[in-house]
């Protein structure tokens, strides 16, 4: 099992790589571009926040982007919501399916591994990739504020983080189910995934009638506006995002174990 184990943190680590100091990177440029911005901050802030149900979806109405903290929770904490999620989806939609997509199950399962244990091995290299990226791409952003001489808000930017990692690993669970019960790779289908949640989210936060729904989708626990605001984390989110990685988890070994796999 180790040997399965290193093999797939092996095949994921390009991706880590790319996509780590890519997401990190563009947020970390972002907040040292802040430094040359901050007189005209003062003046979009004022502009942004009057937007109505806009300024309210991108959390521009409770915080202002005259101030880093406001301008990271606004602008770096979408990119980084955005990137992680999509990252998530396209390691844990090929995590299964690639086996028959790429005919090496027959080699795989000839080994003494049972097929549960390989679901457990590719699950534990799954999380440890998601925390990986998040841990990569939360030092690039501390350094930033470092660089700039600003104090970190440490209790919201881990709190943050820490949703983040959740909502990655919810997003990560339905993709990892879809490819227990796929024979090709579906990224095409993780990416549409994590780009409606997304959405979603957003229209739920622009839209009146999809207001009392929000709490369905990962993205409203996870909101950078929301945390950095101090407004309190909604446990019902939270439960639900919990429940449906679980239930995610357990689709995909019934699903995985029960298929008749092609060589």
């Amino acid at each position: 099992m180790v040997a399965l184990f290193q093999h797939e943190m092996k095949q994921n680590r390009k991706n880590l790589l790319i996509w780590s100091l890519v997401v990190g990177g563009l947020g970390l440029a972002c907040i040292l571009l802040y430094s040359g911005m901050q007189e005209s901050m003062a003046e979009m802030a004022e502009s942004f926040s009057s937007m109505g149900a806009f300024a309210d979806a991108f959390g521009m109405s409770t915080l202002s982007l005259a101030t880093l903290t406001g301008y990271f929770a606004t602008e770096i904490g979408t990119i980084h919501g955005l990137g992680g999620g999509m990252f998530a989806a396209i390691v844990a939609t090929v995590m299964l399916s690639k086996e028959e997509d790429g005919h090496t199950g027959e080699f795989l399962y000839s080994l003494p591994i049972s097929r549960g244990k390989a679901v457990t091995v590719k699950a534990l290299s799954l999380s440890l990739t998601i925390l990986l990226f998040q841990v990569v791409c939360g030092v690039l952003y501390v350094l930033g504020f470092v660089i700039l001489g600003e104090d970190v808000p440490w209790q919201e930017f881990m709190t943050f983080m820490g949703m983040q990692l959740v909502m990655n690993l919810e997003i990560a669970a339905i993709c990892f189910a879809v490819s227990a019960v796929s024979k090709k790779n579906k990224l095409g289908m993780g990416l549409g995934l994590a780009l409606f949640l997304y959405l979603y989210d957003l229209m739920a936060r622009v839209i009146p009638s999809l207001e009392d729904y929000i709490d369905i989708g990962p993205y409203s626990y996870a909101n950078a506006s929301q945390i950095f605001a101090g407004n309190e984390l909604s446990a019902g989110a939270v439960a639900i995002g919990a429940a449906v990685l679980a239930i995610a988890v357990v689709m995909a070994y019934v699903g995985y174990l029960r298929r008749d796999l092609a060589s």
